[in-house]
């Protein structure tokens, strides 16, 4: 699908779909759960779909009504599914379940679209293999087989995703044994924390250091039904908020809570510190920010989805903007960094790529026509992108932003966005 974008002024509202990060999480421990857990105001997408999809062929029953899913679990014994786990673009999806298929004493298959063989989990192998797993994987990558039983122990692993650490989290407790994991290093932090709130609140146990680099997880503990309403994704919010700051004339931003774990919640600060104005009263309000943004330096360790939203405000913005430390946005679903320079670099932007990051130097951007690269978050940052260029600009491909945000084109539309499918 292309996406033909012309400049525009947005006002208006805009409500943030749920996180897609909780979302997955609670699908994962419903699934391991005894009982009949309920994920109210769950995040509708390809991703969440694809993980819901896996999880009921894996032995979980799920009724859907009025913006709820109740999926009953299978107290971690899994059903054989008899075929391949199909996890379409799901990378958390995929990450999060191999973990919990992983204890299993018979062989189960993980596959996903292009975007998804191209994903990391020689990361997550190396790590499973020492407590008892069984792989199959010609490339360290999808498609793969996992099988166990496992009994806990001694492992490490690998810290540039997070997801790795976090797939451990889930599985380690329910295990009979003991374990402890080290890790050398650990990007994305705050993910870690999202973590950490739900086994918090399912009264796991475990010990870790102050840097996370170190965990003791007694074995022998379980995750009970729960209730959980899933908060508001502040991953997806960079886009409206992007969208505020470079064309908005006063747009409210609904259902963020400050308080929720989630580490992009950050970006906010990021675009306040480039000298948005963002008022956070009874109403969460962007702009207008009475001209430019400035440019500045982020360490972006802890936000790397951030990434391709903050690449275009300071392609618009005045001076020049380093986005550092954040090697990890090169093996997402693109080369984060490659793909932004790439596209905004066909809309006139001046971007030096470093390996873990970028130097942008600001100015103007002009239409152009632009790839996604089958990317959610790079479709969304080249259509706002286009709102705030000279011209006109098409993206090819913009059908990848239903992976987080299926309704962000109309979303989009009903504040005043200037988007028109064309094919």
């Amino acid at each position: 699908m292309k996406l033909l974008v012309r400049p525009s002024l947005l006002r208006g509202e805009i409500a943030v779909t749920g996180s897609k990060s909780h979302t997955i999480r609670g699908i994962a421990a419903a699934l391991a759960a005894n009982g009949t857990s309920v994920l109210v105001a769950p995040l509708e997408s390809a991703d969440t779909r694809s993980t819901l999809e896996a999880a009921r062929l894996l032995g979980a029953k799920v009724r859907e009504h009025d913006d709820v899913w109740e999926i009953t679990g299978t107290g971690g014994v899994f059903t054989d599914p008899g075929r391949t786990l199909d996890l379409g673009n799901s990378g958390t999806g995929m990450r999060m379940l191999t973990g919990l298929c992983a204890k299993q004493s018979f062989p189960i298959r993980f596959d996903g679209d292009e975007s998804l063989r191209t994903r990391l989990m020689a990361g997550l192998f190396d790590a499973l293999a020492p407590l008892g797993c069984r792989i199959e994987s010609a490339d360290g990558k999808c498609p793969f087989t996992v099988e166990g039983p496992l009994s806990g122990g001694a492992t490490r692993v690998d810290g540039t995703t997070s997801q790795f650490l976090t797939s451990l989290l889930f599985l380690l407790p329910t295990l009979a044994q003991d374990s402890t994991v080290d890790l050398d290093f650990l990007n994305e932090k705050p993910y870690i924390g999202i973590t950490l709130a739900w086994l918090d609140s399912f009264g796991i146990r475990y010990e870790k250091s102050d840097d996370m680099l170190h965990w003791r997880i007694p074995g022998g503990q379980s995750i009970p039904a729960f209730r959980k309403v899933i908060p508001a994704d502040f991953s997806t919010a960079a886009f409206p908020l992007l969208a505020a700051a470079l064309a908005g004339d006063g747009v409210v931003i609904r259902n963020l809570d400050f308080t929720d774990a989630q580490g992009d919640k950050k970006v906010f600060s990021y675009f306040e510190q480039m000298g948005a104005k963002i008022g956070h009263g009874a109403e969460l309000t962007v702009g207008p920010t009475g001209g430019r943004l400035r440019g500045c330096s982020i360490d972006m360790n802890e936000t790397p989805d951030a990434l391709p939203a903050m690449a275009v405000a300071a392609a618009l913005a005045e001076g020049e903007t380093r986005l550092l430390n954040v090697p990890q946005a090169r093996v997402k679903e693109t080369d984060r960094i490659a793909v932004m320079a790439s596209e905004l670099g066909k809309m006139g932007a001046d971007i030096e790529e470093l390996p873990d990051g970028m130097i942008i130097r600001g100015g103007r951007l002009h239409g152009a026509e632009v790839s996604s690269f089958a990317d959610h978050r790079i479709a969304m940052a080249l259509a706002v992108a286009g709102l705030a260029a000279d011209g006109e600009t098409v993206i090819d491909g913009a059908e990848a932003a239903s992976v987080t945000y299926p309704d962000f084109i109309r979303d989009f539309q009903n504040i005043g966005a200037d988007f028109t499918v064309i094919q």
